[in-house]
């Protein structure tokens, strides 16, 4: 029996080796085609601190009422182009980029980047966006998220009410995607899984082409130029180490708690299509809010101001003008 149990305490304790010390002997090669954002940048774009942080954004139009979009994962301002030009017709429109997305700075911890405070959490976001809002000048906004982009829309709707004027939530990531599961949080933010977990999301240069194609209804329609669009943040330095700080910061919202706080005017678009956001959900959305309006799209998928811009306009128009 003693013989037994000190087998079974080396197989242990190898595999508890194995664990520990195994990730820290798995190579990571660098990146060594990645560029400073600043030289990945398009003629109209434009950056400014925010929080201690390089942002990227977009800018078009001017006066009253302010305009501000918020992309989903993977997204950036490009999955703005389509409508930016259009909805500037009816007041300023600013997309920027998300921290770990398009080109905004991607800080990490223990450099001289770093801001002092976690820039990938959830909790960060609002404070990012009301940042930006006061850095160039801007009092209220209506603030359109898409899927993730709707979710930060939400949480800085209930945490600066004073500060949004009307919400658009299209495809909005409100009750699904609520991010790392709560007893997997502290494996990933283990020393282990810091290491590899950079190496785990370069991934999404292979999945990312699936989950683009499921985004859309009829992936027939995906222009050549969208693919480029979203690669180019992916030769952005510290892309990777950026976007796993991201997905070990992410946790579960629970926003559905708190939606009958939303009383401002809320407009949810949702394509009859929508595979990663389903579609029931935002009806869901529409009826749970307060004061809100809801569209369905059809033929349209999870990205709608992209594969549907023209009546995805029309309903955001339409909105805009009962305000």
């Amino acid at each position: 029996m003693k013989r037994w149990l000190r087998i079974v305490l080396m197989v242990v304790g190898a595999v508890l080796l194995a664990v520990l010390i195994g990730p820290f002997l798995v190579p990571v090669p660098s990146l060594d085609d990645t560029l400073p954002p600043e030289m990945l940048a398009d003629s109209d774009s434009r950056f400014i601190e925010v929080e201690g942080i390089q942002i990227h954004y977009k800018q078009i139009g001017q006066d009253d009422p302010v305009i501000l979009l918020l992309h989903g994962f993977g997204a950036s301002t490009f999955s703005w182009r389509e409508v930016m030009a259009p909805l500037a017709e009816w007041g300023t429109v600013i997309a920027f980029d998300r921290p770990a997305f398009g080109l905004t700075e991607r800080p990490l911890p223990d450099t001289e980047s770093w801001p002092g405070y976690n820039p990938y959490g959830y909790d960060a976001q609002p404070r990012l966006v009301v940042g930006l809002m006061d850095a160039l000048g801007v009092d209220r906004a209506i603030l359109v998220g898409n899927s993730a982009g709707g979710t930060v829309a939400t949480m800085t709707a209930l945490t600066y009410p004073e500060r949004v004027q009307a919400l658009v939530l299209v495809d909005a990531a409100i009750y699904t995607g609520g991010g790392t599961p709560p007893l997997l949080r502290p494996l990933f933010n283990t020393p282990q899984m810091q290491r590899i977990g950079p190496l785990i999301v370069r991934g999404i240069r292979d999945w990312g082409l699936e989950f683009g194609l499921s985004a859309w209804h009829d992936p027939e329609k995906i222009p050549p130029e969208f693919w480029d669009g979203y690669q180019k943040p992916l030769q952005a330095e510290n892309w990777d180490r950026a976007l796993w700080l991201l997905t070990s910061s992410s946790r579960q919202l629970d926003l559905e708690e708190r939606l009958d706080e939303l009383t401002l005017p809320t407009l949810v678009i949702t394509g009859d299509d929508d595979r990663i956001v389903p579609t029931e959900q935002s009806i869901r959305l529409g009826e749970a809010l307060p004061n809100a309006d809801l569209v369905v799209l059809e033929a349209c998928g999870h990205v709608p101001q992209e594969e549907c811009p023209e009546p995805w306009l029309d309903a955001v128009v339409t909105f805009l003008r009962g305000l």
